[in-house]
């Protein structure tokens, strides 16, 4: 397995903290948001070799790194995410930038550029959105024009640009995505280059302390060896490579920002008297404001551990998972921050109250790196072809393999996945035999669909035999909110599933019988019960200070 023993990670992870706690209060950051400003002595402190070297960790230890895997990276992620998202998403920055060289570069170009960047700290920007084309890259308009002399290329020249680019502003390197006449490549391009210029700095929503910038190339110049990987066309490729890992970052800051507020809010709730008792003994709040969100954020913790895992033992293709792990968690991560406003009532609408902020800052991992649209897309896509080529197995076996973890676990919830599991293939064959995913809507809807199974089904796998290290919750709090969310995951692929079919033209009179409806609504007893002791959980896990 790839990455850095618990001791280094623990290590790395409690530096971070200390530094946070010591440089980066909450007026700190509230200064820095509202005068809009990239906190560039920060970035520097923090990736400064000699004191703290955050960057090492994303580069691998034969060029100067110290090789973390995935699983690493989403706890640093995570932990950067819950200090704060625009700080984050510099780092981030970073990371993305050097994929392509990571990914496709020669021995020679990584051992220069990555070795560079261990050593010099230098902050990278990855240039790939353009303002037409969005998510589309296969639309791009930038353009590599080849430099040839005596019939060999010696060169290339690079005009295009490039919009929302985190770093874009301030980046010492860039990685420039071009349509060569090869195909679209990638090409390294240094600051200060001449025909290189940045925009001024997007007047965001929210992560204000992050820079966003557009950049123009008009006739750059860049020698034959800033192609990467030496080879034309390979550039949609490159980026497909990594979007598993890097959705997986972007759902560790979803992660992150969204366990931020909800640990300001749980302390108040127990502070916060009305009609003579604490809110946090209170269902209509805590089990509305409190409680769904940070089981959601869990399952999607489960779902984000099993992606990394697998990352790190060495799995292709992970697209999918990752866009999964995305989703939810970035959906989850908003959802909690919008709830813990509505939870601190007037004071969570001031921007005194760090969770306005966290709300403004966290709603952009629904957009970068893909947004929510493009992931729902994304997985329904993808699973949809697995439907077709295991003629409808692949959802129905994995649901008799969660039977066998209830008949070993009975406390994990695997039965009531397994029904939503059992739901989602029924649901799946009636669009095909329907051909009801012509609707874009449907299709789109299908991938949310899959997003709650699949991460019930985790959640109950793991939650007994793989416990989390990442957060102070017992195991049984954690069944209870495996329970949950199974229940809550079987309801939504039932029942939006008949309503979306239905809506659609299906032709099938029993497909609400098909689907198991009444016995799922069976599987929500003692639903109220398992919330009241997560509540009390939670409250005792984060008591006020």
């Amino acid at each position: 397995m790839a990455g850095l023993d618990k001791e280094t990670r623990n290590m790395v992870l409690d530096t971070l903290w200390r530094y946070a706690k010591d440089n980066l209060g909450d007026s700190v950051l509230l200064e820095l948001d509202h005068k809009d400003e990239f906190p560039r002595k920060v970035l520097e402190e923090l990736y400064d070799p000699m004191q703290f070297g955050l960057h090492l960790v994303f580069i691998p230890e034969e060029y100067g790194g110290l090789g973390g895997g995935a699983y690493d990276i989403y706890r640093v992620s995570e932990v950067m995410a819950a200090i704060d998202v625009g700080i984050a998403t510099g780092v981030l920055a970073t990371f993305l930038g050097t994929d392509p060289i990571t990914v496709g570069g020669t021995e020679e170009q990584k051992e220069l550029w990555m070795g560079r960047i261990a050593e010099e700290g230098m902050l990278v920007a990855y240039g790939a959105t353009e303002p037409q084309a969005g998510s589309d890259l296969a639309a791009m308009k930038s353009k590599a024009v080849p430099v040839v002399e005596d019939g060999k290329v010696v060169g290339y020249r690079l005009t295009g640009r490039k919009q929302w680019i985190s770093n874009g502003g301030e980046a010492a390197l860039y990685t420039f995505l071009a349509l060569a006449p090869g195909g679209p490549s990638w090409f390294i391009v240094e600051r200060g280059a001449e025909g290189f210029t940045q925009g001024k700095p997007e007047d965001k929503h929210g992560i204000r302390a992050s820079n966003t910038a557009a950049l123009f190339l008009e006739d750059v110049y860049v020698d034959a060896d800033r192609l990467v990987g030496g080879v034309e066309g390979q550039g949609l490729a490159q980026a497909q490579a990594v979007f598993g890992y890097t959705r997986l970052m972007v759902a560790a800051f979803g992660l992150g920002a969204g366990w931020a507020a909800l640990k300001r809010v749980i302390p108040y709730s127990q502070l916060r008297i009305q009609a003579g008792a604490p809110l946090s003994q209170k269902q209509g709040y805590t089990h509305k404001l409190i409680v769904p969100n940070a089981v959601r954020l869990e399952a999607a913790r489960a779902y984000i551990e099993w992606v990394a895992e697998r990352i790190d033992g060495g799995e292709p293709d992970l697209q999918t998972e990752g866009a999964v792990a995305k989703y939810l968690a970035t959906e989850a991560g908003n959802k909690a921050a919008e709830d813990s406003i509505q939870a601190l009532g007037g004071y969570g609408y001031t921007k005194e109250y760090m969770v306005e902020k966290i709300k403004r800052d966290v709603r952009i991992t629904t957009i970068y790196e893909g947004t929510s649209e493009i992931m729902e897309w994304t997985i329904a896509r993808d699973r949809w072809q697995l439907h077709l080529k295991t003629r409808g197995a692949y959802y129905a076996d994995w649901a008799a393999r969660l039977d066998e973890v209830h008949a070993r676990q009975p406390e994990n919830g695997a039965n009531t996945a397994a029904m939503a599991l059992k739901a989602l293939a029924v649901i799946l064959e009636r669009c095909r035999l329907d051909r009801l995913t012509r609707n874009q809507h449907v299709l789109f809807r299908l991938g949310e669909l899959i997003a709650y199974a699949e991460t019930a089904a985790i959640f109950s796998e793991r939650v007994q035999d793989q416990p989390t290290e990442a957060i102070k919750l017992d195991v049984e709090t954690r069944q209870a909110m495996a329970r949950i969310h199974a229940r809550d995951a079987a309801l939504k692929v039932a029942a939006d599933g008949l309503r979306w079919a239905t809506g659609a033209g299906q032709t099938d009179p029993n497909l609400a019988a098909s689907l198991n409806l009444p016995g799922i609504y069976a599987a929500q007893a003692g639903l109220i019960e398992d919330m009241d002791f997560v509540a009390q959980k939670l409250v005792a896990t984060f008591p006020a200070e």
